[in-house]
Order: structure tokens, then sequence, then C-alpha cells
């Protein structure tokens, strides 16, 4: 395991961003060759056959984000969703998996349209409740996907009891960190096997490049199967993907902080608006999962999600009168993101339909705040 002395900030600014070899630049190059030469005895002196396998700039990038999260190695994808892919792809036809019921949809829709039709058995269920994950177990149970925060409902899973279930049981489990980060959260300091992460969102943080990566807690021979899923079924990054990703991770821990800290005060306003019937965010003392979040994380984030009063038509009326916020989907960039989640979910979705979700960008507090209340006053 990749355990370093260096404190967050320092493996953001540092791990996988040696200076080139063979230049010295300080910024890596961008290495798009397809293919590498082979030496005369037929091997590949430099470690690089073919792109796919094996580049440059995937491998400084998944020594970044192995470092970030205290693993012992790192694999990059073409996004977030391929990254999940890989994981269930690794287990066998007839195997059960169980999932956070409050999880990303795109995960859900997976699961339930893709690979139960594979001949997965999937079972949705309550992860915050350690109980229901215990009796969901069966005998063809392999794998536990947690996601906490979840999405879109923030809810808080406590990873060490799930983690304590997973391990009598021999079943593997997997934590998705994309809302918090590895600033914010350890999922392997909390038992977990596997973390996933979509680096489209905050480690890429800018809203220009798509990404996923699963980091491993000990190599072992599913890691090894990830490894071979990862390059025979060819869903990888490409150079320049993995070189703005690695970018964007550099400053990662000024970002998320700074976006978490507009996030607590945004939740703070929409708790005292006579238009907003609840608010999710789990910095709130009034959350459910505040206590287990104070435990386990050491920020709260920059997402957060609230219900209107008026219901569906005044969600939609509110998201519509924006004026600084972005109305689109996706989350963790710099710019402050607001949508309303169920339509874009589609007819399978759980979220209440007088939801509203909001990434929370680094503009100040006070602007967001102000265009907020300018649109909730149509609600």
């Amino acid at each position: 395991m990749q355990k370093s002395a260096a404190h967050i900030e320092t493996v953001c600014v540092h791990a996988g961003h040696a200076p080139d070899a063979a230049t010295a630049a300080i910024s890596p190059p961008i290495h798009l060759s397809t293919t590498f030469e082979r030496g005369p005895d037929g091997s590949y002196p430099k470690g690089f056959s073919y792109t796919r396998a094996a580049n440059p700039n995937r491998m400084q990038l998944e020594s970044c984000l192995a470092a970030l999260e205290g693993g012992s190695e790192a694999l990059a994808f073409s996004s977030g969703v391929a990254a999940a892919m890989t994981v269930f792809q690794a287990l066998k036809p007839g195997d059960h998996v169980i999932c956070s019921q409050d999880a990303y949809h795109g995960i859900q829709r997976l699961l339930r349209d893709v690979l139960r039709p594979w001949q997965l058995q999937v079972s949705f269920v309550d992860t915050v409740d350690t109980g229901a994950v215990h009796k969901a177990l069966t005998p063809a149970t392999k794998l536990i996907w947690v996601e906490t925060p979840s999405n879109p409902l923030l809810r808080i899973t406590d990873m060490g009891a799930i983690a304590e279930v997973a391990q009598r049981a021999q079943v593997l489990t997997v934590c998705d960190n994309t809302f918090a980060t590895p600033v914010l959260q350890r999922p392997f300091d909390h038992g977990m096997d596997l973390i996933m992460h979509s680096a489209t969102k905050y480690l890429g943080g800018h809203s220009d490049v798509a990404g996923g990566a699963i980091v491993t807690r000990t190599s072992n021979a599913f890691s090894e199967r990830l490894r071979l899923l990862q390059s025979e079924a060819g869903a990888v990054p490409s150079p320049f993907d993995c070189w703005l990703i690695l970018r964007g991770a550099a400053t990662l821990h000024l970002r998320i902080r700074a976006q978490a800290d507009n996030a607590a005060r945004i939740a703070r306003f929409l708790v005292a608006h006579k238009a907003v019937d609840q608010v999710f965010y789990p910095g709130l003392e009034s959350h459910p999962g505040h206590a287990l979040a104070s435990r386990q994380m050491c920020g709260f984030g920059a997402m957060l999600s609230f219900t209107l009063r008026g219901g569906q038509d005044a969600a939609m009326r509110s998201v519509a009168k924006v004026k600084l916020f972005t109305r689109a989907t996706s989350l963790g960039g710099v710019e402050s993101l607001i949508e309303h989640r169920a339509s874009m979910e589609g007819p399978d979705t759980r979220t209440p339909t007088n939801l509203v979700r909001v990434s929370v960008g680094v503009e100040h507090a006070d602007d967001l705040i102000a265009d907020l209340g300018q649109a909730l006053a149509a609600a």
C-alpha cells in the first residue's frame, strides 16, 4: 500500500508529477504514440508495447491516484461507468452484488439493464441500515457496492460496519468516493477493498475531460483480473485525458475545500428559506448522518440537494430562473451547476420530483446565495 508521510496537499502536487527524464520538463509531455519500439531481442526495453495496454501518461495518472487514496495500485478508465463495469465484469454470471439503494442512477441502470440479463444477481439495499445489508447476503454474494455520501440524497453509510459484515462473509467491498474525494474521505482506512471514482468530476475538476478509476487496497487475484480487463476490453483514457486529470489532481485539495465551504454556507441559507422543505447536506447538524459523517470524513463536500414545498412545478420554476448557476448535469467542476434531478434520471428514477441537486463551485458564496434567493422567489 502506497502510504506516504506527506500530507494530502503535497501528494496532490507531486504524486505522478516527476520531471520528465528525457528533457527535465516540469510539466509531463503527452505521449500520443499508439505503439512503441521493440528491442533487437523482441523485448520492450522501456516497458511499453501498445498504448491500450500501457501508456506513460496513464502510468503517471495511476501512480498519482494510488498515492492519493493510499492504495496498492490504480487503474484508469475512459469514464466512471467504464471503471464500474470492469469491476462487475470481473465477477461471474450467477454471482450476487449488493448495491446502495441511493446510488448514482447510471450504476443502478448498468446493474439492472445490462448485467442482470448477463445473469448477475443484484439486490438494491439501504446500505445505511447495516442489518439490511447483512440480511441481503446470500451464498452467491461476492461484492457490496457502497456510495457515501450518496447521489442525490447525500445519505451516509458506515463503511467500517459494512466492511465488518463483508469480511465475515468473505465478500469484497467497493466505495464510490467521487463525492468526497480522497481529500475528505479515506475509505481504505475504514476497511473498504476497492475505491471507485468518476474522474470526470472533482479529480479533473474543470468539466473538460471524462475519466474513471479503480484503486485497490491490495494487489491480489481480483486486482490482476481488473488489470486484464482494462487492457483486453480497452475502455482506457487517451494520453491527453490522463494528462488533463493529472493536472486537475494537483489543485484538488484547494478546490474541494473552497467548494465545501461554499456548500456549507448555501446549505444554511436554504434551511432558513420558507420555500424549501428539506435540505440534504451532511454538514448540517439536522442531517441524520451528520455524526457519522463527522467521524469518517474530514469535511462534508460540495454536493447538496433540497426539496421545495411547491412540488415539481416549484422545483422546475426555480431551476429555470437561475442566472449565475448553470443548468447542467454532472458535478465537481469549478463552476456551480444546478438541475432538477428526477427529470434527468428518467422514468425509473427514485428521486423525489421536487428535488433540486446542486454542485457548488468556487465562485463567491454571497453571489451564489443571491442567485438562489432570486430564483427561489419564483417558487
